[in-house]
């Protein structure tokens, strides 16, 4: 057994030794006590390695100075006086080349001076051997680095690539100047393939924003850009985009483009603006875009969408650049997928995929089939039940970009089930579930570098998830002091940030208010909307004056203020495809008390005091006494139950709510689709 090891070795390292003398020094060293082995072995080892490194070429030196400590183990009787060596052929192969022990430093000298033969070699690995100074004898070396460098995983949903190996003398400067074993390996680093997509919608912060779809047009894409996606983002130049990126807008080209059924033609302008690695690409038309907001009637927005569509298909057309998916956003830009299956059916435009992510199912552009007829321009067969008609006379520009895109996304997998039921399909549930095939619901996330209490300046006190309990109570007393509230520490808190809507619950809120207010409470509203609900909340702020505060406007300071001051925030909506405001909360710190649908179903996890886990408090059907339940039970585990709420805030602050993660499913998306 010990004569075949030793074959077996010899011939792995490639060492000058004939097979002769390994067996003649096996069978000495049989004969010998522990101290000829040590002198004996070890010394010939040593002497053998030194002579392979210096006469082996160097590309094969590192497997000699792998296989070094190979020669000092020779027979079974040396492994069990040396119980610090590497015992197997197994271990043998594991075992970098320096692997030792104290007590096999003491014992045997030929796996001592291990390292001096290193020295001495020449390396021509990608990567630096490792050296570990010590090892336990019971316990398996990891493989050295020299071995898996020139094949680093990556991930990838197609293929796995390789890293390419470097020169030799290249490697060789790096195995010099490496750090040593006791260096962390690099982790895996895993890279799926590069994709090209266009996002086409009517608005995207900073430029215009007038709710979440501003959001997600700019977050996305940004994101998109860090897991390796080449992205533009098309959209029409409003006359109320600030002045500071209109003046840093750069002229990509124009020309006149076919638009109407009578064969009217339109300019079409391309003003370029690069941010975040994003490219933003603005459609510049003063007959269409120069209006103060990017909504105004549908009078007015249904020829300015049918153009734009359009027009940003052909902007991509005449830059020559040609996406591998076209993303679309909401009824306003759904006609893109049917123009592109129609009109631009013969260009290269059309090795494009599309998807048309529904916002919010509630706005669909729907208008009289003439007038949408004449605008775009498109041919009579897409004005059917099954694409664009709907009704008896009436064309709906939404369920036409659902009928041509090839994949349908929103923003949360209970909001993409619940629009195939009629009380949230808005007519659209029959033609949704025809379509179910394609459809997917993917939550959003909310952007990290706008929304981190960390390094938010517009907080009167930064914290983090390591001093929230104490900064919290800061930014809260300081609220207080802002709003003309009683500057109560032991106040229960409650924030609502927005649009003063029926979609919002408001009505439920309303006919609880006078219940929930108490000497122990106090209420903040931020928002505008319909008149009806400004004035209710005018009225509760003078009936409570000291304990609620109603900011009838929107101030973007002021609402990071409240998500960092209050207690707790309300979102008692009555449908809700994803909601932002209670993603936000959480990072902030302040616990969230949401009627279960779509998006908050998804993101808020209802508190249950049996195992002390969850992140929120909810409530199901929609109701006014429910929604009360849920705020008195809120309040009872703030008051009564303080450290468990502690540990809820801080929860929700570690929990990931970042693009990170719903960016990957979208990439994930474009791979399988593309």
């Amino acid at each position: 057994m010990a004569k075949k090891k030793g074959s077996m070795s010899s011939k792995k390292s490639g060492a000058p030794v004939e097979a002769a003398a390994v067996e003649q020094k096996a069978e000495t060293a049989k004969k010998n006590t522990a101290k000829a082995v040590k002198e004996e072995t070890g010394a010939a080892a040593l002497k053998e390695t030194k002579a392979a490194a210096k006469e082996l070429p160097k590309a094969k030196a590192e497997e000699a100075v792998k296989e070094a400590p190979a020669a000092a183990v020779k027979t079974e009787e040396a492994v069990k006086e040396v119980p610090a060596a590497v015992k197997t052929e197994e271990a043998v192969k594991e075992a970098p080349a320096a692997v030792k022990t104290e007590e096999a430093a003491k014992e045997a000298p030929a796996v001592a001076k291990t390292e001096e033969a290193v020295k001495e070699a020449p390396v021509a690995a990608a990567e630096p051997v490792e050296t570990v100074k010590k090892a336990s004898p019971a316990k398996k070396t990891a493989k050295p680095a020299a071995e898996d460098a020139p094949a680093v995983k990556r991930r990838s949903t197609a293929k796995k690539t390789s890293q390419p190996e470097k020169p030799a003398k290249a490697a060789a400067e790096d195995a010099q100047t490496a750090e040593p074993a006791s260096a962390a390996a690099p982790e895996e680093t895993w890279v799926s393939p590069r994709r090209s997509v266009a996002f086409i919608g009517s608005e995207c912060y900073p430029f215009v924003k007038t709710g979440g779809l501003g959001d997600v047009m700019y977050a996305l894409p940004k994101e998109l850009v860090k897991q390796n996606c080449d992205v533009r983002v098309i959209l029409p130049r409003y006359k109320c985009i600030p002045w500071e990126y209109h003046e840093k807008m750069i002229y990509r080209g124009d020309f006149q483009m076919d638009l109407c059924a009578d064969g009217r033609s339109f300019y079409v302008g391309i003003m370029e603006y690069v941010w975040d690695g994003v490219v933003y690409d603005f459609i510049d038309n003063e007959e269409f875009f120069s209006v103060g907001n990017p909504y105004t009637n549908l009078i007015e927005d249904i020829p300015r969408y049918c153009y734009f569509a359009k027009a940003a298909l052909a902007a991509l057309n005449y830059m020559d650049w040609i996406p591998d998916i076209i993303h679309c956003h909401d009824w306003q830009a759904a006609l893109v997928p049917v123009y592109l299956r129609t009109q631009f059916a013969r260009t290269k435009l059309t090795t494009a995929k599309t998807i048309l992510t529904i916002h919010n199912l509630r706005f669909q552009g729907i208008y009289n089939i003439p007038t949408i007829s004449y605008w775009s321009g498109l041919p009579g067969y897409v004005f059917n039940m099954g694409a664009l008609k709907t009704g008896y006379q009436d064309a709906n520009m939404l369920k036409g970009g659902l009928t041509y895109a090839n994949i349908i996304t929103t923003v949360s997998q209970t909001y993409a089930g619940e629009i195939q039921s009629p009380y949230y399909g808005e007519t659209l549930d029959a033609h949704l579930r025809y379509h179910s095939g394609k459809l997917r619901g993917i939550v959003n996330g909310i952007d990290y570098d706008i929304w981190n209490p960390a390094v938010d300046a517009r907080l009167y006190e930064n914290y983090d998830i390591t001093n929230v309990l104490d900064k919290k109570k800061e930014n809260k007393r300081k609220l207080q002091e802002e709003l003309g509230l009683e500057q109560d520490g032991h106040k229960f808190v409650i924030g609502l940030i927005s649009r003063l809507t029926n979609q919002k619950g408001l009505d439920l809120v309303n006919a609880i208010l006078p219940q929930v207010m108490d000497e122990h409470t106090q209420f903040v509203v931020l928002g505008t909307g319909d008149r009806v609900y400004e004035d209710s909340f005018r009225y509760y702020e003078n009936a409570y004056k000291g304990n609620v505060c109603s900011n009838i406007m929107y101030d973007e300071t002021r609402a990071h203020r409240i998500y960092a001051g209050a207690d707790a925030l309300l979102v008692p909506s009555q449908f809700e495809p994803c909601g932002l405001t209670q993603l936000i909360a959480m990072h902030y710190g302040t616990v969230p008390i949401v009627r279960e649908t779509g998006g908050l179903k998804d993101t808020v996890e209802p508190y249950n005091m049996y195992s002390n886990w969850g992140n929120g408090f909810t409530f199901d059907r929609y109701d006014a006494g429910l929604l009360l339940d849920a705020i008195n039970r809120a309040k009872t585990f703030y008051f009564e139950n303080r450290w468990c709420w502690d540990e809820m805030v801080q929860r929700d602050m570690d929990k990931d709510v970042s693009w990170e993660s719903s960016a990957k499913k979208y990439k994930d998306l474009y791979l399988e689709l593309a």
